[in-house]
């Protein structure tokens, strides 16, 4: 059944249900080392069915969007339902019945055709080859388009329509038995919705060459000093700092204990809302699904819920959780439209959007200015955190020195570490609109059965100070 297709004559006798349809379609394009690789193009089509009835809720999944497949998908989330309702956590007789309409979201210009995706992806693979120490170089983009739809018994209605560009470029350099990898903004990290400005938008035609220059300039440096000191952390470091270190421990069914067994609990506990000093008087996040280019922008949630921007943590103070209607209910505490699924075989579950850390006032050269000893850092190469997401240690591509308020030479191999619970309360400085970078990350995993979605994350520039920094040869 087409997405745009009526539905009159549709549904089951139950408290509530609702139709999730999805059609996404990903073009996947790559150049490697100036070969180009074969066109990967996958089309995914589906519905997921959710029944709210006798106080339970189930759901049930079918790639037939006849009217056929439809009616045998409702009726088998209708008998999970009933089967598992008196072990459900939450009475479903108590959850919204959302009744949202309207349509979203619009094809983005201008496009591209599949040729002068691999001419401009060619173009950067070929400036990248510029010495024998470059061993291995890519240029690579996915562009996705996706309409989503969510039909609900209480007369809902909505159409949303996205599109995606992630390009990427990668090189390494090798000399000597050390190998150095640099990317542009990290694995996907230029990740947005739109078409082909977002190239422009983050000087990717021209760049193959900038790239390869600085892994190069790693192959010639000194490994990243080691001690206690201020840290200047860049946009496309800061995303993976929130994503792993605030966006993960706000998951409310994380905090409930759902993600236990599989990617782990919280040092947050449900009391500390309200109260609790998660970071500096600085440190402001958001919860914003509003802004039109960012990565998991969108009208309404996978369960209906009008999606707004809302203040996590307001002058460093933990106000409200990422949950949606299910684990908000279970737990007593205002939430956000953040009930996601990635895909139509899927239920919906607590999930980052676009999680964001409000711009501050200082220009990128008064940050520098601020730091009399430390250590610049760019591009998240790696990542660990425990599994109550509380201690971490991050390493990235590439660091500069900072001395008496001045951007020195570059470093290699440079990492730090910290505790979540602590590390944020270090934020000294807050970079302006000017140090800002929407970006995000189409591979955040969690769930059982696993679900890898997309989140976007803008961040300026911040400095921490007193940081425990180390050196590759550690």
């Amino acid at each position: 059944m087409p997405l745009d297709s009526p539905l009159a004559g549709v549904g089951i006798d139950a408290d509530f249900w609702s139709l999730r349809f999805v059609e996404e379609t990903s073009e996947n394009y790559m150049v490697r080392k100036d070969v180009a690789l074969p066109l990967d193009v996958v089309t995914e089509h589906g519905v997921m069915a959710t029944v709210y009835v006798d106080g339970g809720y189930g759901y049930a999944a079918t790639g037939d969007t006849s009217p056929a497949g439809i009616a045998r998908a409702l009726e088998r989330a209708r008998d999970w339902a009933r089967a598992t309702a008196r072990h459900a956590i939450t009475d479903a007789r108590d959850l919204p019945r959302p009744a949202p309409r309207g349509e979203f979201g619009a094809a983005p210009a201008p496009r591209m055709s599949r040729r002068e995706w691999f001419d401009v992806l060619a173009a950067e693979s070929s400036a990248a080859a510029i010495d024998p120490r470059i061993v291995d170089w890519e240029a690579a983009a996915e562009v996705r388009t996706a309409t989503h739809r969510l039909v609900t018994s209480a007369g809902g209605d909505i159409v949303q329509h996205y599109h995606f560009v992630m390009p990427n470029l990668a090189v390494t350099a090798f000399a000597d038995g050390d190998a150095q990898t640099r990317t542009l903004n990290g694995a996907r990290g230029i990740c947005q919705q739109g078409g082909t400005e977002i190239l422009a938008r983050f000087g990717f035609v021209g760049a193959g060459r900038k790239v390869a220059e600085e892994a190069l300039e790693l192959l010639a440096a000194p490994n990243c000093p080691s001690g206690r000191m201020d840290v200047l952390l860049a946009p496309d470091q800061m995303i993976l700092q929130i994503h792993e270190s605030i966006g993960h421990p706000l998951e409310l069914d994380r905090i409930l204990g759902d993600e236990r067994n599989f990617a782990g609990t919280s040092f947050v506990t449900p009391d500390m809302f309200g109260t609790y000093r998660y970071g500096s008087d600085l440190l402001n996040i958001t919860f914003d699904p509003t802004r039109p280019e960012e990565l998991a922008s969108y009208a309404y949630d996978d369960d209906g819920t009008r999606a707004e921007k809302v203040y996590l943590i307001r002058n460093g103070i933990l106000e409200r959780p990422l949950g949606g209607a299910i684990s908000q209910k279970r737990a007593g505490l205002d939430g956000v439209a953040n009930s996601r699924a990635c895909n139509w075989n899927r239920p919906p579950i607590d999930r980052m959007a676009n999680l964001n850390l409000e711009p501050g006032t200082a220009s990128f050269d008064e940050l520098v200015a601020s730091i009399d000893d430390g250590v610049f850092l760019e591009t998240n190469c790696s990542w660990s955190i425990d599994d109550s997401r509380n201690k971490f240690q991050f390493g990235t591509e590439r660091g500069r020195v900072i001395r008496n308020g001045k951007l020195g030479h570059v470093v290699k191999q440079p990492n730090y570490r910290g505790i979540s619970a602590s590390f944020w309360r270090s934020l000294a400085m807050v970079g302006n609109a000017d140090t800002l970078a929407v970006l995000g990350t189409p591979f955040c995993g969690k769930g059982e059965p696993s679900q890898v979605i997309r989140v976007g994350h803008a961040s300026p520039a911040c400095v921490f100070t007193n940081v425990d920094v180390f050196g590759g040869a550690e």
